[in-house]
């Protein structure tokens, strides 16, 4: 194990998804595939105002593609992760594993 400050993994943790509600939609976001605003407002227990802001850094960081469009007379807003976001994603969970195994190692 390297005792160098910047070899340990929660210095490889990203800010814009490691956030607690930004990791959610993007996980939500990864196992739907796309998902709808509504869905992942009650999936995560979130106010539309607090989603609609987070989805914002998401998508100025290119990590999620917002589609607006309608579903019969009803507007709607779905997301997906973009390639971007499915490597940010995976890269995050591989720094997570790391770090759970540094805990595990030193018992």
């Amino acid at each position: 194990m390297s005792t160098e400050p910047d070899q340990h993994p929660v210095n490889s943790l990203d800010d814009v998804v490691h956030q607690r509600v930004r990791l959610g939609i993007l996980t939500v976001a990864h196992q739907a595939r796309r998902v709808e605003f509504g869905f992942l407002r009650t999936a995560l227990g979130l106010t539309a105002g607090n989603l609609s802001q987070h989805l914002t850094v998401l998508e100025k960081a290119g990590l999620v593609a917002v589609e607006k469009g309608y579903e019969g007379r009803r507007a709607r807003t779905w997301l997906s992760l973009t390639p971007a976001g499915d490597r940010a994603l995976r890269d995050e969970v591989t720094q997570l594993k790391r770090l759970i195994e540094q805990i595990e190692q030193t018992g």
